[in-house]
């Protein structure tokens, strides 16, 4: 009996199709399951693991009650941040300072005086700092949250139990 009949059979039982298929399907599973890999990411090596601030700034966020909801955002203490839509966790909150609305008022000597904006409408406008501290890792390019590196510009997502609303980061401060 011949190793390989006319049909491409060995032995006449299986096809060397077949049978190359199967060895295939075998290593992937083999190289798959026996070795995954190495773990992490590349981009970890050299990194360090220290506690930034942040100040994010809100303009024109509407609210019932803004003094209030300034005090309460500090009074919680932390907050819920979201980078770029990826969910960070808990920062803690430093500090938030609401931020004057003042309107450019022309003097009839030519001169430019900034008062306080007389608009009723802003008594339900919100504009404010707010100082945030977290871990971050601190890379040759800067300092990243959750994957996502944190810069001036960066838009944030503050929520929390009863908000969720924009910032956007104006000062990173990453300790030396």
């Amino acid at each position: 009996m011949a190793i390989l009949d006319s049909q491409g059979r060995l032995f006449g039982r299986a096809s060397i199709l077949d049978i190359g298929a199967a060895l295939i399907i075998l290593l992937v599973v083999v190289g798959i399951f026996f070795f995954p890999g190495t773990s992490g990411s590349v981009a970890q090596l050299g990194t360090s693991n220290k506690t930034i601030e942040v100040d994010a700034i809100v303009r024109g966020l509407t609210v019932r009650d803004p003094q209030a909801f300034m005090d309460e955002i500090g009074k919680l203490g932390s907050t819920n941040v979201i980078i770029r839509n990826q969910p960070h966790g808990q920062v803690e909150v430093k500090e938030v300072i609401p931020l004057p609305r003042s309107v450019a008022v022309p003097q009839p000597d030519g001169t430019v005086k900034s008062l306080p904006d007389p608009r009723p409408e802003l008594n339900y406008t919100a504009d404010m700092l707010i100082t945030l501290s977290g871990d971050a890792q601190i890379t040759d390019d800067g300092a990243v949250m959750s994957n996502n590196k944190v810069k001036i510009g960066t838009p944030l997502e503050l929520e929390g139990k009863t908000y969720r609303f924009n910032a956007a980061v104006v000062g990173v401060r990453i300790p030396e």
